[in-house]
Formats: C-alpha cells, sequence, structure tokens
C-alpha cells in the first residue's frame, strides 16, 4: 500500500514540473519554457526590414519559412547583439505565430517543480526587463529569470 502511495506522490510532483531551457543574455540567465520551442538553430544570415520596431532585427528563411527575427536583447533594454559562435536563434511558437529570438547562448534544459519557483512582483517597476520576467526559478543553487516568453513575443507582434 505505501509504494502505492508513494507512487500517485510521485506522478503528483511530475504533474507540477516545468521544462525550461536556460539561455545567456547577457550575463544574466534566463529559462523559457519548452513549450513554446519550435527549434534551436545557429545563428542565420538574417535580411533587414525597413520601417519595423528597433528590436526587429529583420527576417531569416528556415527551410522555406521566413521566420521574423527578434532582439530579446534589445526588448529588456540591454545592450545590442554581439554575435560569436554561441549565438542561436530560438524558433517559438505563441498563438499562432512563429518568431525567432536572439541569445547569447543556450546552456542546458532544466526540470523545475513549482516548489522551486517564486513568482515575481511586477508593479510599479520601470525596468523593461522585469516586465518580462514571470518568476525566478532555483536550480542546483542558481537563479534562473523565467521569461513570460508569451507576452513578450504577443506584444511584440501587436505593434
Amino acid at each position: 500500500m505505501d509504494n502505492v502511495n508513494a507512487i500517485e506522490d510521485k506522478s503528483m510532483d511530475n504533474s507540477t514540473s516545468v521544462q525550461y531551457i536556460v539561455v545567456k543574455i547577457g550575463s544574466e540567465q534566463y529559462g523559457i519554457n519548452i513549450n513554446y520551442i519550435d527549434n534551436i538553430v545557429r545563428s542565420e544570415p538574417i535580411t533587414r526590414v525597413p520601417k519595423t520596431q528597433t528590436y526587429y532585427k529583420g527576417v531569416i528563411n528556415l527551410r522555406g519559412e521566413i521566420i521574423p527575427v527578434m532582439s530579446v536583447r534589445i526588448k529588456l533594454g540591454l545592450e545590442p547583439d554581439v554575435f560569436t559562435d554561441k549565438t542561436r536563434f530560438i524558433i517559438v511558437k505563441v498563438d499562432g505565430a512563429t518568431i525567432g529570438v536572439i541569445v547569447d547562448q543556450v546552456k542546458e534544459v532544466v526540470t523545475l517543480d513549482s516548489d522551486s519557483i517564486e513568482k515575481v512582483n511586477k508593479a510599479n517597476n520601470s525596468d523593461a526587463a522585469a516586465n518580462y520576467i514571470e518568476s525566478i526559478g532555483k536550480s542546483n543553487g542558481e537563479l534562473i529569470s523565467l521569461l513570460d516568453i508569451v507576452g513578450l513575443i504577443v506584444e511584440a507582434s501587436d505593434k
């Protein structure tokens, strides 16, 4: 009987766990919910599109699909992107829209349960980055700012 309860408890814990891809943007670590990620690709040549928001770097052709590319750094109010051999485009699908986001480096995939995630208070915060952070995760003694990727993408595509 105890084994059955242990199995049920474990399955209940798994239902509250979420996987995140941990990326570096500048000197900070951010987590993106893996459910929104379609693909991760090396940086590709970007074709500039005139008269777009400054955080849109242009578009890429990924296997015949034209995908807009957004600089998360600029969107978060950080310094412009510096492309290196570790730079990646994370292809994200949100509400039927596909967009690439530029990150400095993809580090790892972590699984966080609800006990290791703390919600943040967004009220009265003038920091641009804080507006797109939904919570803070703790993994292996490190803090990971968990991005509100839906808010980041949906707001960007509305403008």
